[in-house]
């Protein structure tokens, strides 16, 4: 996924879950954070970010904070990004021949990310964004996930009907060597993934390469639950 033009600003502070103070040129301005998740190893006063131009002109903040700058290398927040990214990941070729994909497609009482058939198979895929870099130990989720929990086990259910059933932890970032569960923050979330891995859901991790150009999934990461 492409980024038209970024432009870059100073961090001050979070106001709420939606919008930020940053400093661009001198000038302090509200801006929309495409997150709502805590972010707090993230977004630190002082650290540089980089925004996108909102497409709605009509809306009161001009701006999107998409990415910030963490330990020499940029981390996208924008939690929209990985489904899309998951997307052209197979459409791309990542499973073979994709003869039938389709976004957001209920199966029971969830509505997972993607639906996709090939070789003969049919399966569903849950897609996770990832922002926390644990000391090289890429961890999900930041906050408790109640959704997060509901969809694990619905994708339980669905490999008991004969779906192929993924979880795919697309992590946003560079710079991690593993995948695990954030046990401390969500210990529910890694029981789930637990039993889903035993129950036989596939779980794969994959690390982005992100930059001022855009975001790319990039290499596959081991996974520990």
């Amino acid at each position: 996924m492409r980024y038209p033009k970024l432009i870059d600003a100073s961090f001050v502070k979070r106001n709420n879950r939606f919008s930020a103070e940053v400093m661009i040129e001198g000038v302090r301005e509200t801006v929309h954070v495409k997150n709502t998740g805590r972010l707090g190893e993230l977004l630190l006063p002082g650290v540089s970010v980089f925004l996108e131009k909102a497409q709605n002109p009509n809306r009161k903040t001009a701006w999107d904070l998409v990415a910030v700058m963490k330990d020499g290398g940029m981390v996208s927040i924008d939690s929209q990004l990985p489904n899309a990214l998951a997307q052209e990941w197979l459409a791309g070729g990542a499973f073979g021949e994709i003869t039938y994909l389709k976004r957001e497609k209920t199966f029971g009482q969830s509505r997972f990310d993607l639906y996709f058939e090939y070789e003969g198979k049919r399966a569903f895929m849950e897609v996770k964004g990832v922002t926390l870099n644990d000391g090289g130990t890429a961890r999900f989720p930041d906050a408790p996930t109640e959704r997060g929990v509901k969809h694990v086990r619905e994708l339980i259910r669905a490999a008991g009907q004969g779906y192929e059933a993924w979880i795919l932890f697309v992590i946003q970032m560079k710079g991690v060597a593993r995948m695990a569960p954030n046990w401390r923050t969500h210990r529910e979330f890694g029981e789930a993934l637990k039993e889903a891995k035993e129950k036989g859901v596939h779980i794969r991790a994959m690390d982005c390469v992100v930059s001022r150009e855009g975001v790319r999934i990039d290499r596959e990461v081991l996974v520990e639950v």
